[in-house]
């Protein structure tokens, strides 16, 4: 039955938990949908612009970019290829020819009568190799087959020049005839030939012209391609006017408008799914980041606090950014966020404060998007995160009240370079009146942040009942009412309570448990001794033992009712509840051995160990049962006349196993290592407190005079 209200506590504990993070979702979710709401126009074409209308978002133009790129394409050149070598070969192949022609000539006069002479024909087709015979006249060829030798010669003489001449210079395709037109007149201006062989030779020299300059297709492809390359993509920026007040909207415009999402007929609900997708991770990662709180009793109030510090700097997040909008963006340097950020670091732990304030400079970007054309104002995110951040590491470790102001200066010294760094890097015109007035804002961030902080943490506190460093540290402060009373009516239960606190602190930081809450709970375990302080051996000096003449069942009741009478004074005092909790829970529900003994022996009959045993409960926490080992092993280590280590280190492994046997330790998280390293850390201390002392020779002698 037990287990089942546990497992029923432990599940409405989760559930309100789970509430309490869907409520911080939603209410974040509120704060931030109007900001990423579409800031949309609703114009049509040839409409005049109410106002200046920005691009929200950078978007690229894909069709004008290959517009442009085509055109830088077009704009480049052919790339040709200059062969020099052309002009050799082409003379080459027209002397070739020119002296087959020749051969063929002296062949056919120097055939004897009565053989054959070879038909025209038979006379082209030697020259088909060397010539395009369709390209020449059947007068040309007639004219060179007939001619002598002499002008042969001539023609071998002049015309291959020619073709190197006029091919030593670059010929494109289409310049062909125009360079055949200067090897004609060249030809024409040099040679003394006959008419029919002039023909001859000019047909045969225009053949041999030829281009000798060509497209590099590969080359000019690579050139147009480097080209287009280098053609900027065509992008409408964020922040960019696509419109002035009061000008003409033109389709084109209109279509720039349409593809921003700024027209009416536009307008999305993707913001809103982004900005669910947003709250729901920021949820979840906070949730998940408290998994080791999860488990715990005081869960649902950490969330309650949790919660109320987050909604509150979102709030005034919100509030300060409404406050810009009445023409003085300057104020939203003023936002206190670094309030919210000390007040989680001294409520809970640096950890979720640093988690918490980069969340609010997230939320900041959004909060804060009206001065922006997008959504996010990154300025305001970085502000933010360093004025939290800044807060966060001055408090460091020791988190006295009275360091809460200075860390608020130095939130402003912070704030200040923040803002300044800024205006340097915007490199814009700024008037005096307006630098002073973003610096000033500046400034007082850090200094309202202290003030909201030292004005609300103690009504937290208070209104909750929540145990705090700095509570911690106030409740350690020996001038304490309950202390002092401790002090003055019980000193050698006080004594006692210090020894355990410098013992279990130790303890508990060796595992990794909260030192600090070990402290203070042991100064305040045994205030229960208060009301009856002479029936403990520690305040007994110079005095008879009053249980000596009382039976063990009252010493029993008066023994066993010091944990509950603490946690009553505690109550009344409104002492947190942790620290009651270790006043409770101490002594668990072990056996007094002494008074069960004693009763035993004074009767025949047999007693039983559950009339001689705490009422419990059993300790709940490591920090409870280490400070009830403390407690056990300070008092049997006090009574040794002399301690050893040796000893030492016996009487803490008893103590250690006999509470593990007994079932002490079943309610907390307390490993077997972690216990093991609890003796070792002991045993280090207390052989640092009872260390062995030199005897000096001026003692020897008075205790032998004695």
């Amino acid at each position: 039955m037990s287990n089942f209200r546990h497992i029923l506590t432990n599940y409405f504990r989760l559930s309100v938990a789970t509430v309490s993070f869907v409520i911080m979702g939603i209410i974040l979710f509120a704060i931030l949908v109007s900001n990423v709401t579409p800031n949309v126009v609703d114009v049509s074409v040839y409409d005049r612009a109410p106002r200046d209308i920005q691009s929200p978002i950078t978007i690229p133009l894909d069709e004008q970019t290959e517009v442009r790129r085509k055109l830088a394409e077009e704009s480049v050149k052919n790339e040709y290829t200059f062969n020099n070598e052309i002009a050799f070969a082409q003379a080459e192949a027209m002397k070739i020819l020119l002296n087959t022609i020749s051969s063929i000539n002296d062949s056919e006069e120097k055939k004897k009568e009565d053989e054959p002479l070879l038909t025209y024909e038979q006379k082209e087709e030697q020259l088909e190799d060397y010539i395009d015979i369709s390209e020449i006249s059947d007068e040309s060829f007639n004219a060179l087959f007939q001619a002598s030798e002499n002008e042969l010669n001539n023609v071998r003489n002049l015309a291959p020049d020619v073709v190197n001449n006029v091919l030593e210079k670059p010929v494109l395709v289409e310049e062909v005839d125009g360079a055949r037109d200067e090897a004609v007149r060249l030809i024409r201006e040099n040679g003394n030939l006959s008419y029919a062989l002039r023909s001859a030779a000019e047909e045969i020299t225009r053949s041999f012209i030829i281009a000798n300059k060509t497209l590099d297709t590969e080359k000019t492809r690579q050139k147009r391609k480097e080209a287009s390359d280098k053609v900027e993509e065509v992008v409408i920026r964020e922040g960019e006017v696509l419109v002035k007040s009061g000008a003409v909207i033109t389709p084109e415009i209109y279509d720039r408008l349409k593809k921003v999402g700024l027209l009416d007929q536009e307008m999305k609900t993707y913001p809103y799914y982004g900005l669910f997708i947003f709250v729901v991770v920021v949820m979840a990662g906070l949730y998940y980041f408290m998994k080791e709180e999860r488990s715990k009793e005081h869960f649902r109030k950490y969330v309650t606090i949790y919660a109320l510090l987050f909604t509150f700097t979102l709030v005034v997040m919100k509030l300060v950014s409404i406050s810009t909008e009445i023409g003085l963006p300057s104020l939203m340097y003023l936002v206190p966020v670094a309030a919210g950020a000390m007040m989680i670091k001294m409520l809970f732990n640096e950890e979720l404060a640093v988690v918490s304030s980069i969340i609010f400079a997230l939320c900041a970007a959004l909060i804060f998007n009206e001065q922006t054309t997008g959504n996010f104002n990154f300025i305001m995110c970085l502000y933010v995160l360093f004025n939290g951040v800044s807060g966060i590491v001055f408090l460091g470790k020791a988190q006295q009240r009275s360091k809460i102001l200075q860390a608020g200066f130095f939130v402003s010294f912070i704030a200040i370079l923040i803002v300044a760094s800024v205006l340097l890097l915007q490199n814009g015109k700024f008037t005096t009146l307006q630098i002073g007035f973003d610096l000033g804002c500046a400034a007082l961030s850090g200094f309202i942040s202290a003030v909201l902080t030292l004005g609300l943490l103690p009504v937290i506190e208070s209104s909750f009942n929540i145990l705090s460093v700095t509570k911690l540290i106030e409740l350690s402060n020996p001038n304490h009412p309950i202390l002092r009373k401790v002090l003055m009516e019980a000193p050698g239960t006080y004594h006692h309570s210090i020894m355990v606190a410098n013992l279990s602190e130790a303890a508990c930081e060796s595992i990794g448990a909260n030192g600090l809450l070990a402290r203070v709970g042991s100064y305040y375990h045994d205030v229960g001794k208060t009301k009856r302080p002479h029936f403990f051996i520690e305040n007994q000096m110079n005095m008879e033992n009053p249980h000596d003449k009382i039976a063990p069942q009252l010493s029993k009741t008066i023994i066993t009712a010091h944990p509950y009478d603490g946690a009553d004074m505690l109550r009344a005092d409104k002492i947190p509840k942790e620290i009651i909790d270790i006043a409770e829970q101490h002594h668990g529900t072990t056996l007094l051995k002494f008074f069960y003994h004693k009763a035993s022996q004074l009767t025949d009959k047999e007693v039983s160990e559950s009339d001689f045993r705490y009422p419990g409960p059993k300790a709940q926490t490591k920090e409870v049962a280490i400070i009830g080992i403390s407690d056990a092993v300070e008092a049997a280590v006090r009574s040794l006349s002399k301690p050893t280590p040796i000893k030492i280190d016996q009487i803490i492994r008893k103590i250690i196993n006999d509470r593990l046997e007994d079932g002490q330790f079943d309610e907390c998280d307390i490993t077997l290592k972690e216990l093991d390293t609890v003796r070792k850390t002991l045993t280090q201390t207390l052989q640092g407190i009872f260390h062995s002392r030199i005897e000096y020779p001026e003692e020897t002698k008075k205790v032998e005079k004695s």
